[in-house]
C-alpha cells in the first residue's frame, strides 16, 4: 500500500503530463509484451503453416512457386511487423511529452516569480520539480523502449531470414 501512496505523489508532482507519459507508457509496454508473447506463442504456428503450404506443393522451381513463396513470406512479415510502428511512435513520443511537461513546469516557475516577485528557492521548488521529473521519466521510459523495440526488429529481421531459408526454392 505504500508503495502505491509513493507512485501517486510521484505522478501528482510531476504534474498532469506525467499522467499523460504514464498512459502512454502502458500503452508501449502492452505493445512490446504483446509482440513478445507473439513470437514465443503464436509464430511457430504461423511458420509451420508457411511450411505446410509450401511442403504441399509439388512445383517448387516455377516462377509461380517463387511468387507463392513470396507471398508466403510477406504474409509472415506483416504479422511479425504487427503493432511495431506505433511502439516507435510512442517511444518518439516520450521524450516529447517529458519536454512538455518541462515546459509547463518551468511556466508555473515563472507564475510564482511573477506573483512573488522575488526568484526564492522555495517558491521555485515544485516548480522546477513539475518540471525535471516529466522530463526524466520520459527519456527512461523512451530509452527502455528503445532496447526491446530493437530485440524485436532483430526479431523479425532474423525469423523472416529463417522463414525465407526454410522455405527451399530450387
Amino acid at each position: 500500500m505504500e508503495f502505491i501512496n509513493y507512485i501517486r505523489n510521484f505522478l501528482y508532482s510531476g504534474g498532469d503530463v506525467l499522467w499523460i507519459i504514464l498512459g502512454v507508457a502502458i500503452c508501449l509496454w502492452c505493445l512490446i509484451i504483446e509482440r513478445l508473447i507473439f513470437f514465443k506463442q503464436n509464430y511457430p504456428a504461423l511458420r509451420s503453416s508457411c511450411l505446410d503450404r509450401w511442403d504441399q506443393r509439388n512445383d517448387k522451381t516455377s516462377a509461380y512457386a517463387l511468387f507463392i513463396r513470396q507471398e508466403l513470406i510477406s504474409k509472415a512479415l506483416i504479422q511479425m511487423n504487427h503493432n511495431v510502428s506505433v511502439i516507435k511512435v510512442l517511444i518518439a513520443l516520450c521524450p516529447l511529452l517529458g519536454l512538455l511537461g518541462t515546459v509547463t513546469g518551468m511556466i508555473d516557475v515563472f507564475d510564482v516569480m511573477a506573483v512573488t516577485g522575488t526568484g526564492t528557492a522555495r517558491a521555485m521548488a515544485a516548480g522546477v520539480s513539475k518540471a525535471t521529473i516529466p522530463t526524466m521519466a520520459g527519456m527512461v521510459i523512451a530509452i527502455a523502449g528503445l532496447y526491446f523495440s530493437k530485440l524485436i526488429e532483430e526479431r523479425v529481421s532474423d525469423e523472416s531470414h529463417h522463414l525465407a531459408d526454410l522455405l527451399k526454392y530450387h
